[in-house]
């Protein structure tokens, strides 16, 4: 968490501070405590913070960033369902086999390896995982317990903002814009609507089609000229080819 804080701590002001003393601080200033008690609600450990530089959407989007898995210790609340795939493991033959099925793991030895017999729920959300499951949890690399600085909610511009709602998917909302803006340049352009962006393209599009019917009109100019002679050259060719 130390460490978490450190790389945060140019872009924001984190402070540690006791749920009574959040309760006081909030209805001090007239804001609701309805609204308080659902983002303390689940909170562990409340932590107040303020930044200048980024917005609640961006803010959500850097803690974000903190969310990582730890091992299961004896007591912890499974936060979903913890599911062990059936499949080989990089475990050779041993005792580990049986400390597998005394936690409800079945498995067995196959091809030289351990396998994990069928797909299981070691223990479902919101039970809790014993210390034999968690250890034999971190030996598959499964970490189901989540840390991190997970914000419950923001405040800006005296309006309050559940987590959900600050969870905006970034790169979809991106590419939508800019799919939006392409299709509506296109639009624009088929239409031939007069703007700053589509003026050139318009100039340049006009530009080939006078062209183009200057070309086939046989109208000479500097132009055009180039474009006649190579195409008198072409069929002359063509006919020489013929004869």
């Amino acid at each position: 968490m130390v460490g978490m804080r450190e790389t945060l701590r140019q872009q924001m002001v984190m402070t540690m501070a006791k749920k009574t003393l959040v309760r006081r601080a909030w209805t001090k200033v007239g804001l609701s405590e309805d609204e308080l008690d659902t983002l303390l609600d689940g909170v562990t450990q409340p932590m107040l913070v303020q930044t200048d530089d980024l917005n609640a959407f961006q803010l959500f989007a850097e803690l974000e960033k903190t969310r990582t898995g730890r091992p299961a210790k004896a007591g912890d609340i499974a936060p979903n369902d913890i599911v062990i795939e059936a499949g080989p493991t990089s475990f050779p033959p041993g005792p580990i086999v049986g400390e597998f099925n005394s936690v409800g793991i079945p498995a067995k030895i196959e091809k030289g390896k351990v396998s994990i017999v069928k797909t299981v729920t070691a223990v479902e959300a919101g039970e809790p995982i014993s210390a034999d499951l968690g250890l034999m949890l971190s030996k598959l690399e499964i970490n189901p317990i989540e840390i991190g600085l997970i914000l419950s909610g923001a405040i800006e511009g005296g309006v309050v903002m559940a987590a959900e709602d600050l969870d905006l998917d970034l790169s979809g909302f991106t590419a939508n814009v800019k799919s939006a803006t392409s299709g509506a340049f296109n639009l624009a352009c088929n239409i031939g609507w007069f703007t700053n962006e589509t003026v050139p393209v318009l100039i340049s599009k006009a530009a080939g089609e006078v062209m183009s019917v200057a070309v086939e009109a046989g109208i000479h100019n500097e132009e055009t000229m180039p474009i006649l002679i190579s195409r008198a050259h072409a069929r002359m060719l063509a006919v020489a080819g013929q004869v």
